[in-house]
């Protein structure tokens, strides 16, 4: 079984916004394939939505460790992983940072 498509990293996100290629461009039509991440203070969630902002169709809410020594969390996605559309917006709550492995 060949490799299906490249993958790559987006900038890592400190508040909730839009996912950024590395070239600051704003990421459209993708696959996640995995999430990565480290734990804000408490206990936290990361969002994501198809879309540029919290309005657009909600793909899934991650619930992270309970204190800033758990470090960090990694999800790796099964199969193709998530198709969006449009792009991925993130909400952040008490999550230092997040990025996406996407093709």
């Amino acid at each position: 079984m060949g490799m299906q498509t490249d993958v790559l990293l987006t900038q890592p996100l400190g508040s909730s916004n839009t996912f950024k290629m590395q070239n600051g461009n704003v990421l459209g039509s993708c696959r996640i394939k995995a999430i990565y991440g480290t734990s804000g203070a408490a206990a936290g969630t990361v969002v994501l939505y198809d879309g540029t902002s919290d309005s657009g169709k909600a793909i899934g809410t991650i619930s992270t460790p309970t204190a800033a020594n758990q470090g960090t969390f990694y999800i790796l996605l099964p199969g193709e992983g998530i198709k969006v559309t449009t792009g991925v917006y993130a909400v952040l709550t008490n999550v230092d940072s997040a990025m996406i492995v996407y093709g």
